[in-house]
Parts: structure tokens; sequence; C-alpha cells
């Protein structure tokens, strides 16, 4: 009976010294999860930030709008038609310019205009003076028929300028002007010759990204006609003016605010993928040699010890940290997550007898 009893203690023991010996292997740390990769988000094209949508720690998608750019919009200064589109989305509207004069052309409702005088003027104090914005009437002098309406818009010395508004005519018609519709004889005011108005060039700067007429299209005055944004688009494609995230996870950090200015190519925003996930702790100087690079170990959540995931040491730094009391060595873990994982979580790093077979049972990842 008192073998069996010393030997029963013995064995207790032996499973306690065990007990140690296994403990004193085991290295626990305190990490935090951290973001191993990170995607930088450029702009594709300068511009005016409209707005906003998005917010740092968002999760987004690929196609996700983080920045909606504001456009330069080009308008109708007069009442026409839209005569010639020479550019399209993604042009830059000054190569456009360069090569064919304008972006389009506007032909005027007034296509036709007046060089006259008062030389050929009834003879008569009144008939020799006119006013800008007179509305005069026309007639043309080698056909009778051909009649029409106009206003005075310049003046210099006997020489003034008229736009026709209305009739029809031929370029080089030679016309008398008079006060009145029955074209009285001591109503003349002058006679001048038609010719030609040119269409309206409208041109932009920066880069087209879209057109709001046609060509042929009527248009008023104040009509959208285009729009533009600042600096040229990659390979003159028009990606839009909506800046995406590019890459699915977490929006690390965003550059720009509602209002401000951004240049094409700049950093506008910095995206954390979740594949990239990684653990960064730091170990002692005197427990260094008992951790090194290969290493498996079990991560435990602080917010939750139910949450467990194996990982992979991927670094033991050679380089001691700065700025602590205490000398410590910086370490990196690879680990795959899941949703409950989140950038900055506290995490605890255990690890494991190495020596086991590949295999054992991973951690839980409940």
């Amino acid at each position: 009976m008192k073998n069996r009893l010393i030997t029963a203690l013995c064995l207790l023991c032996t499973v306690s010294l065990l007990s140690a010996a296994a403990l004193a292997d085991s290295l626990t740390l305190t990490g935090t999860v951290s973001a191993g990769k990170t995607i930088e988000v450029y702009a594709p094209i300068g511009g005016t930030v409209a707005s906003v949508a998005a917010e740092v720690g968002q999760e987004v998608g690929a196609d996700d709008v983080l920045y909606s750019l504001k456009t330069t919009k080009v308008y109708a200064e007069e009442d026409g038609t839209v005569t010639g589109i020479f550019g399209e989305p993604g042009d830059s509207a000054a190569t456009v310019t360069t090569r064919y004069g304008a972006v389009m052309y506007l032909e005027g409702d007034s296509v036709y205009s007046v060089s006259a005088s008062t030389n050929n003027a009834y003879n008569a104090t009144d008939t020799k003076f006119v006013h800008v914005g007179e509305s005069v009437y026309l007639k043309c002098r080698s056909n009778a028929d051909r009649v029409g309406t106009g206003t005075i818009t310049a003046i210099e010395g006997t020489s003034y300028t008229i736009s026709v508004l209305s009739g029809t005519f031929i370029t080089g018609d030679s016309v008398d002007v008079y006060r009145d519709q029955a074209y009285t004889a001591t109503k003349r005011i002058g006679r001048g010759t038609i010719s030609r108005v040119s269409p309206t060039a409208v041109s932009g700067s920066g880069s087209i990204v879209r057109f709001a007429v046609k060509d042929g299209d009527k248009v008023k005055r104040g009509d959208l006609l285009f729009e533009t944004l600042d600096g040229t688009f990659d390979g003159y494609y028009m990606s839009g003016t909506d800046i995406l995230a590019g890459a699915p996870g977490v929006v690390g950090s965003l550059s720009a605010s509602q209002g401000s200015s951004v240049q094409g190519g700049s950093v506008v925003a910095v995206i954390y993928p979740r594949e990239g996930m990684r653990v960064e702790a730091a170990v002692p100087e005197d427990s260094r040699s008992e951790i090194k690079v290969g290493d498996k170990v079990m991560i435990e959540l602080e917010a939750d010890e139910s949450k467990t995931y194996s990982g992979t040491v991927t670094l033991v730094s050679a380089v001691a940290e700065t700025g602590s009391g205490e000398t410590t060595y910086r370490v990196l873990v690879s680990f795959t997550p899941d949703h409950d994982v989140n950038f900055g979580m506290s995490v605890v790093v255990n690890t494991l007898d190495n020596d086991y077979p590949e295999d054992a049972e991973p951690a839980r990842n409940d």
C-alpha cells in the first residue's frame, strides 16, 4: 500500500513538472490588428469636389463612389442652332479648339448682317442721324421681293451695322434701309450690303465630360451645351465625374473635402483591404529568442475570447523599437480574418508547440 502511494505521488509530480515546462515554452504577447496592405486611390482628373460619398472606417466595394467632382458648364450665349460638334467625351477642349477652331459652333438666329452708311440717306437732318437699337426695314435694290427687318447694333461715324432679324436675302445683296415699313423715300436712312454672319465659336477649358446637345439642335440663350473637368483624362478615356474606391475594403483615409480642389493623379483616399489584415505585436528583449519566423500561433480577440484564429509569424524584427521604456522587438503575424475582426482591435497572441504534426487540429475560428 505504501509503495502504491509513493508511485502515485511520483506520477503527480511528473505531470506537474511537464505542465510547468509546457507553460514555460508558451509565449503570450499583446497586439493590434493592422493593415498589412494599403491601396491608394488616385484622382483620374482634376476638379472641385462637389460631394464626399464615404466616411473613414466605412466598408466599401470596388465600384462604390468616394467623391463626385463638380464640372464646369458651358452655356449658349445666344439663341441659335448647333452647327457642328468636333469633340468627344474624353477629349481635351483646348486640343479640339486648336484643330477645329472650337469645340462646337453656334449659328445665331440672325444669319445675316448689313454694313450700311448714311451717305445714301434721304437728304434731311433726321435721316442722317441713326441710333443703336433702332428698328429698320430693308429692301433689296435688285429684287423688290427680297425684304426684311433688322436692328442697328453698332455705329461708327456715318457707318453702322444692322443685324437682320427677318427676311430672305442673298449674300452681297445691296439694300436700302428705311425707318418705315412702307419704304417711303423720305424715310430712307442709308444703304448697305448683306453679308453672312460667321457662326459663333464655342470653346472651353479642361477635358470634355459630356455634351448636352447634338448637331442641328435649336438652343436658347442660357441652355447648357457641354461640361468639362480640369486636366486631361488618362488615354483620353472619359472615366466620369465620380472617383471610385477601385478595390473592396475599409476606407483608411480621405484627403479631400467638399469644395476643395484635387489635381489629376493625386492621392485622394487610402483603402485597407481585409485580406491584408495582420497582427502587430511586440516581444520583450528577454523573450525574443522564444519566437521566430514561421512559428504557428493562436490569436484571440480581447473583446471576445471565444473568437480565436490560427496565424503564422512572418517577421521578428532585428531592430529594437524606440520610444518606450522597455526594449521590445516588432512581431508581425499573418492570419485569415472574418467579419468579426476589425482594424485596430486588440488581440492576444499565444505561441504554440511548433513541433506538433502538420495534420494537427488548427486553432478554432468560431
